[in-house]
């Protein structure tokens, strides 16, 4: 099964309309077996996964424009910053540029809402990744009625516009919606109460978050809907493993459709080589 293209099995078609309900969030399509077996694959991508980095990464101070943005949506608990850690672990940093999204800075607040996002936009040959996106603004501020609803509105349209602006600049952007179940989320908000090293990023907000949660699934159904260009992938999330495997599926399989290639050296090898082995 692995062998498969999993954006085929994972992505949500333009024009869709989602819904969330239909998609397990236990489900495991695609894996190449169970919780061994995947954690297995997964490590063995991660060699290649590194392989094509540094190929990207080489291509871009050769004048290769083109980079890869991976951006990670979901609840709290879906586990953002755990697919962070366990798939973009086998990649170079120096390539790598990382930005957790959190509440707008006073700052960010004078601009408009795609200010902050373009300063953390990855350069040519770097894969940057986000946790949590642009898509805050068309989410939190739907739910919590941050602004008017024409607003909201509108917003989708200036994603729509930069996200294929980014397109035509050679940014492969590859758009994961972590699919996290309500009864896990509480599995997981409970583990962090019962655990003194998972505790601080408790806060009983996260509990008023969860009266909250149908107005969420409206909102992320809306936002998949009316933003589906790069289209999304729904990726279950009740399972760390196969959602750790599934994201580093994805990204290898657009880095292979890169196919970057080292480039070409600019002198003479043959001179250099003798060069080198005429040094005293």
């Amino acid at each position: 099964m692995a062998k498969r293209d999993l954006r085929r099995l994972l992505r949500l078609s333009p024009g869709e309309t989602v819904d969330l309900a239909a998609h397990d969030p236990a489900a495991t399509p695609g894996a190449p077996g169970d919780k061994h077996a995947s954690l297995a694959d997964a490590e063995r991508m991660g060699e290649e996964l590194a392989e094509l980095q540094e190929r990207l990464w080489a291509a871009g101070t050769a004048g290769d424009r083109r980079r890869v943005l991976l951006v990670l949506q979901g609840m709290d608990t879906s586990g953002k910053g755990g697919t962070v850690k366990h798939v973009i672990g086998h990649l170079n940093p120096s390539g790598c540029r990382i930005r957790a999204f959190k509440a707008p800075t006073a700052e960010e607040l004078r601009h408009d809402f795609l200010w902050r996002v373009r300063q953390a936009l990855p350069q040519p040959g770097e894969i940057g990744i986000f946790d949590r996106s642009h898509y805050e603004d068309v989410l939190v501020a739907r739910v919590r009625r941050l602004v008017p609803a024409a607003a909201i509105g509108s917003r989708y349209g200036l994603i729509n516009d930069f996200e294929r602006a980014l397109t035509e600049e050679g940014v492969t952007v590859v758009k994961c919606f972590l699919h996290l179940s309500y009864e896990e989320q509480r599995r997981r908000l409970l583990r962090r109460l019962d655990r003194p090293d998972k505790r601080w990023k408790f806060a009983p907000s996260d509990i008023d978050e969860r009266a909250l949660w149908p107005a969420y699934q409206q909102a992320y159904e809306l936002a998949l809907e009316h933003c589906a260009a790069p289209p999304w992938y729904v990726v279950p999330a009740d399972h760390k493993w196969y959602r750790n495997w599934a994201v580093g599926r994805l990204l290898l399989e657009h880095l292979r459709e890169l196919d970057p290639e080292y480039p070409q050296s600019p002198f003479d090898l043959a001179e250099c080589r003798e060069r080198l082995l005429k040094e005293t």
